[in-house]
């Protein structure tokens, strides 16, 4: 057994399809066959079902399969260790970022962090948190920006930075803070589900799933803040927006804004990685780059806070 063939069985348990695996791996069609059927030899059973159109997994694959990732990662995993040790940074990361924070902080720092590390190939994607603890769980991404505390023990978090909430009223302008009873009174419009944004406002409100009033004569669950933004304002309801999202608004949508009194909502954005993260070095310089262009922009937290926790259970 070798390494080229557990990259071979990767690649076809995720495309399916031989000949797209070959070209994936640079080798020909019949050198990776060849190679897989002296894996299944050696190991006694069969990876995959050829009969079946897509190629399929059998029983005893996926579980063949599932050490297989856990050993390439651990073996990508000690190559990134001795890059580290030389001071090279170099290879591929993948970040995921939930949709409530993505727009807002990636334009922030992204370029100017992608510039510091120029044999560093950056893929960045916006996803649920559920999809980004599943994918980190998995380790089909490095790291993930999202809302935390996760309480997830196969990954290690760090805190950069608190973010309040802010009450917008497209209804009308505001120059007085609000109490968070009178946000849950009003023409709330929030988040579909999956967000964890939306789990967080109706635990601040008190709101149950599905119990929300609201005056409109319709329901509305929007998939991003910006969709949210747009029905919000065209029907003029209202909304909890986060600080960053707030920070580009022109003037006169910043006339609507609210600070809460009393117990300040607010959540903490951290960074998740995997409990056998290698690449320290660029977690620290992530953490680091996002600091430096937000703690100027993010007001400081003072006297009774209320954090937001960003999900009830996966």
């Amino acid at each position: 057994m070798n390494i080229h063939q557990f990259k071979y069985l990767l690649a076809v348990a995720e495309l399916k399809h031989f000949e797209l695996a070959a070209e994936k791996c640079f080798v020909t069609q019949s050198t990776l066959s060849t190679m897989i059927a002296k894996f299944e030899e050696e190991l006694g059973v069969a990876v995959f079902d050829r009969k079946k159109k897509p190629v399929e997994i059998t029983a005893e694959g996926v579980l063949v399969l599932r050490r297989l990732k856990h050993i390439v990662h651990e073996i990508d995993g000690m190559k990134e260790m001795v890059k580290e040790l030389k001071g090279e940074v170099s290879g591929q990361i993948t970040i995921s970022v939930i949709p409530t924070v993505a727009p807002f902080l990636l334009p922030l720092f992204l370029q100017e962090f992608a510039r510091d590390f120029p044999s560093l190939h950056i893929s960045v994607r916006e996803q649920t948190t559920q999809e980004i603890v599943r994918g980190l769980k998995n380790r089909d991404i490095d790291l993930g920006i999202l809302s935390v505390p996760l309480n997830e023990p196969e990954l290690i978090e760090q805190v950069v930075y608190d973010e309040p909430f802010l009450f917008y009223d497209a209804g009308r302008k505001r120059h007085h803070k609000i109490k968070v009873e009178d946000a849950a009174d009003s023409n709330l419009c929030l988040l579909e589900e999956g967000h964890c944004m939306r789990t967080q406002v109706l635990s601040l409100c008190d709101i149950k799933e599905g119990a929300m009033a609201s005056g409109l004569q319709f329901d509305f669950k929007a998939g991003s803040i910006d969709s949210l933004m747009r029905f919000v304002k065209a029907n003029k309801a209202t909304t909890l927006l986060p600080y960053l999202a707030t920070h580009n608004m022109s003037h006169q949508d910043k006339k609507h804004l609210s600070e809460f009194k009393g117990s300040i909502p607010y959540r903490t954005i951290g960074i998740a990685v995997h409990r056998h993260f290698i690449k320290k070095k660029i977690l620290t310089s992530l953490i680091t780059a996002i600091q430096k262009q937000t703690e100027n922009i993010l007001p400081k937290l003072k006297g009774s806070k209320n954090r937001l926790l960003p999900v009830e259970h996966f």
